[in-house]
């Protein structure tokens, strides 16, 4: 039971980085070049996160049938479901100028938006619970990717919230509600898969790295290199090997 709570707590302070995020986007007036490299910096904190933490310990775990079908299956079911959520109005949910629509322009996009956040947030917070059963270092390491790609997904999405015209009620109940989840998902996760066999937690790992990747491809990347162009590159190296460090402390 302490051990579940512990992972809780991970997953709850990892998710709150996307409050602290939304909080900065919502009453600070960020230009939308930096959101946009800071995105890029995420992207890459993410990248590494699932390189030499996700997969890595997959392959480790039970070989590669079930890192490729796992991370083929995590990537098809994301980018499925973010395909529907993209037709009720979730299309640019991180994005951070005036591409999100209304709730007057396309009626229901805000639920959708507050779905395509759990979309994005729960693998990662189930591998958080996941990987402290192996003994604490892996959920570490992890969690601390997690909060720092989440600072710039909260920052972009609650600009674009507000420059949509939804009020600063609704930005902070989603992500505040978000980042709950983000606790519960990764207690979850630990609490519910501690008996489970190497193959098994490797190819739920595997699952969570291909819809990461999937995600920060449709979302991340794009935002990015929207506002900021030939940029995009070189921040997102900067990020991945300042992630590839905290990996390695």
């Amino acid at each position: 039971m302490a051990g579940a709570l512990v992972a809780g707590g991970w997953g709850l302070f990892a998710g709150a980085a996307l409050l602290v995020g939304a909080a900065v986007g919502t009453l600070v007036r960020v230009p939308l070049r930096l959101i946009a490299l800071v995105m890029a910096f995420g992207s890459g904190v993410l990248m590494a996160a699932v390189s030499f933490e996700l997969i890595a310990e997959a392959y480790e775990r039970s070989g590669m049938v079930p890192v490729v079908t796992g991370a083929v299956g995590g990537a098809v079911v994301y980018s499925g479901a973010n395909a529907l959520l993209a037709r009720r109005g979730a299309r640019h949910r991180k994005r951070s100028g005036e591409q999100q629509p209304s709730e007057e322009e396309a009626p229901g996009s805000g639920n959708a938006i507050a779905l395509g956040a759990l979309l994005d947030g729960v693998p990662e917070s189930v591998v958080i619970g996941t990987s402290l059963l192996g003994g604490g270092h892996l959920g570490v390491a992890t969690v601390g990717a997690v909060f720092i790609s989440n600072l710039p997904e909260g920052l972009a999405s609650a600009a674009g919230m507000r420059a949509a015209g939804r009020g600063r009620g609704y930005v902070f109940a989603l992500w505040g509600g978000i980042a709950v989840v983000s606790g519960l998902a990764a207690l979850a996760g630990y609490a519910l898969l501690g008996g489970a066999s190497a193959a098994v937690m490797a190819t739920i790992t595997a699952v969570a790295g291909g819809a990461i990747l999937a995600m920060i491809a449709d979302t991340m990347i794009p935002e990015a290199y929207g506002r900021v162009h030939l940029l995009t590159g070189p921040v997102t190296v900067i990020g991945f090997l300042s992630a590839f460090a905290l990996a390695h402390l």
